[in-house]
């Protein structure tokens, strides 16, 4: 019995021996695994902030170019706000003016013509294009003018014209079936010349207006031409009442000038103070002032 105990302490003993021998081994095993995983988050972190890094330097860079832009642009309409424009049309005008002088003096202290010289550098076209623009401007310089009443309601029909263009696609419908309208009433007879050319023969002349046809009176424009031809009476009607009013006065105020030079003061003085002095002369006309 004491040898069993005996044999039984001494393995034991030999397997508490060889524990500790294979725990340092996968301990050393564990820490060589890791070390590779450590260095290899750190390369990436590494690498992240480098990334990380490199954008914020573009991202400056980009700021820095985008101020500078702004700086040169702010500069340059700051400085275009500055000029004058009608200054610069001056003097570009003055300029030329000075240049094509100089280039006449130039032209007949040599002994040559100088419209003639100054006409190569245009074409026929251009020039008979410039002759027709300023016979234009000079006519309507002659035209300016009061001549007489006629004249005057000629340009205000001209104007007026200009203001209310035709419908043309409108028209060539309207056109088409009134010929389709008259050709089936038998009003209309189609003929075909030796030419081969096919024209329309009015025959009891109803269709195509002469002096003497009054077919006109049963045409009925749409509700949008007669609201259209309403807004233009009404604004000529307007516009001449405006003009009334600024030759006579504005009737409807009060008189509180002497001449047109103390209408001008009282209009200024009324333009700063009648936003404070309002309610003082209401109260005054009401009779509630204390």
């Amino acid at each position: 019995m004491v040898n069993t105990r005996k044999q039984e302490l001494s393995t034991e003993e030999g397997s508490n021996t060889e524990q500790p021998e294979q725990s340092e081994t996968a301990t050393s095993e564990a820490v060589t695994t890791s070390e590779p995983n450590d260095d290899k988050k750190e390369s990436d972190a590494a690498a992240k902030a480098q990334d990380r890094q490199a954008r914020f330097k573009a991202l400056q860079a980009r700021a820095k170019s985008a101020a500078e832009r702004n700086l040169k642009e702010t500069a340059a309409e700051t400085q275009r706000l500055s000029t004058d424009p009608g200054l610069m049309n001056t003097l570009s005008r003055k300029h030329a003016f000075a240049s094509h002088n100089l280039l006449k003096a130039d032209t007949e202290a040599a002994g040559e013509d100088f419209e003639r010289k100054r006409a190569w550098d245009w074409t026929i076209d251009e020039s008979e294009k410039w002759d027709r623009r300023m016979e234009k401007k000079q006519r309507h310089r002659d035209n300016v003018a009061f001549q007489d009443y006629t004249q005057d309601a000629h340009k205000v029909y001209k104007r007026q014209l200009r203001e209310l263009p035709p419908n043309l696609e409108a028209y060539e419908k309207e056109k088409l079936a009134a010929i389709e309208k008259a050709a089936a009433n038998g009003d209309l007879e189609i003929v075909e010349t030796e030419d081969g050319e096919m024209i329309a023969i009015d025959k009891n002349g109803s269709f195509y207006s002469t002096a003497d046809s009054v077919g006109f009176t049963d045409n009925k424009p749409n509700r949008a031409a007669v609201d259209r031809l309403v807004g233009d009476i009404q604004k000529a009607e307007e516009v001449r009442l405006k003009k009334r009013r600024e030759r006579r006065g504005n009737e409807e105020e009060d008189i509180t000038y002497i001449n047109e030079k103390n209408k001008q003061f009282n209009q200024k003085l009324a333009r700063f103070y009648n936003k404070y002095t309002s309610e003082i002369r209401d109260s005054f006309e009401r009779g509630t002032m204390i």
